[in-house]
């Protein structure tokens, strides 16, 4: 019997001690769920945190411009490339038998310019001759005219001062016709030389017909020359056309996707491979309206990336949109029945990597921490 009173008093005591530790577990407990939901409250109004965020980039579809067959695919997905470097071959022959066609018609037009010219300088150098020649004839014989016409006043003088002598029977009958005989033959002399001279100035028409002949020359000379340079401008159409049937990378790049194989025939137009470069790639994070007024250019994000949990990823907000992500939906959405529901609406926001330890995918989903302190 007196055995009983120490038992309980032993029991008592022992569920103290076993009350103490459970009451600093549960006290533990307590403060750290206090300190998690006092950081979680800070970090409400501090952060603005978006966890439907993707990364994007620019892709960039590469199309043909010509049409025909692809007899050489220089890369496949996944292939990293350097800006310039060929991608796609596409059959080139009949743009280069066309291209030497457009060649050998603007050297046959060169060759014919070439002899109209040399035809030009002969026809110059004749009529050049011709009217020196024809000149001199109309000059000669203009002064002779002028001589002619000297002597027949003075013959004529004569024949007056015979007349008169004869009259006073100075002079004999004879005389009198050799005076009159003198100024005939001049007269008929002259009508000669006049004849002649009509006829020199008729070649030097002539002649100058040969110089108007050389403005013909260089009208044909100026349209084959306008020739020559519309089917320059065709054959290096024709060249482009050439060159576009080597498709080259236009920025250094990664190859996301191929849509056509060798033997396959493209037409212009059809997109042949999507590529993005992979240094350009930054995170499109949808923020909700309500909290697009505590976001600035230039602040710091922390960007989570699914695929790689272990790795930190910093960027900073690069541009926030001018309009929501509902006007740019394919389907709209009206309001005909009047019944209206509030939706809160998206905001893109785009945030640049500053440090990027991995390489990242477009696609990505990524979740982001703004600092909006």
């Amino acid at each position: 019997m007196g055995a009983l009173p120490r038992q309980r008093q032993w029991s008592a005591g022992r569920g103290r001690a076993l009350l103490r530790p459970r009451s600093f577990v549960i006290a533990a407990i307590l403060l750290m769920a206090l300190a998690y939901g006092g950081r979680e409250i800070y970090m409400r109004f501090t952060h603005v945190y978006e966890y439907d965020a993707r990364v994007s980039a620019d892709i960039v579809t590469v199309s043909s411009r010509a049409d025909g067959w692809v007899v050489e695919m220089a890369v496949r997905e996944g292939m990293q490339v350097e800006a310039g470097q060929v991608l796609v071959r596409i059959d080139d022959r009949i743009a280069k038998l066309k291209a030497d066609a457009f060649r050998a018609q603007i050297e046959g037009v060169r060759v014919e310019r070439a002899r109209l010219r040399a035809e030009r300088k002969l026809d110059k150098n004749q009529a050049d001759a011709q009217m020196r020649t024809r000149t001199s004839n109309v000059t000669v014989r203009e002064k002779a005219l002028g001589a002619l016409r000297a002597d027949l006043d003075f013959a004529k003088l004569e024949l007056e001062r015979n007349r008169v002598l004869f009259a006073s029977r100075v002079v004999n009958e004879r005389q009198l016709q050799m005076a009159q005989a003198a100024v005939t033959k001049l007269e008929i002399q002259i009508l000669q030389l006049q004849a002649e001279h009509e006829q020199a100035e008729g070649s030097l028409d002539e002649a100058r017909v040969g110089h108007d002949r050389l403005g013909v020359i260089d009208a044909q000379i100026e349209a084959l020359t306008h020739q020559v340079a519309n089917l320059a401008a065709q054959l290096h159409q024709q060249l482009v056309d050439v060159e576009d049937r080597t498709i080259k990378s236009p920025i250094p790049a990664v190859i996301d996707r191929t849509f056509v194989l060798p033997g396959e025939y493209v037409a212009a137009g059809q997109r042949i491979l999507l590529l993005h470069n992979p240094k350009e790639v930054w995170v499109e994070a949808n923020i909700k309206e309500t909290q697009v007024s505590r976001l600035k250019l230039g602040q710091r994000v922390h960007v989570s990336v699914d695929a790689y949990p272990d790795d930190r990823f910093t960027g900073r907000v690069a541009r926030i949109g001018s309009a929501t992500m509902a006007r740019f939906a394919l389907i709209p959405t009206p309001n005909p029945s009047g019944n209206f529901t509030k939706i809160t609406q998206r905001v893109a926001v785009k945030i640049d990597l500053v440090d990027m330890p991995k390489p990242l995918t477009p696609g990505m989903m990524v979740e982001v921490d703004i600092d909006v302190r």
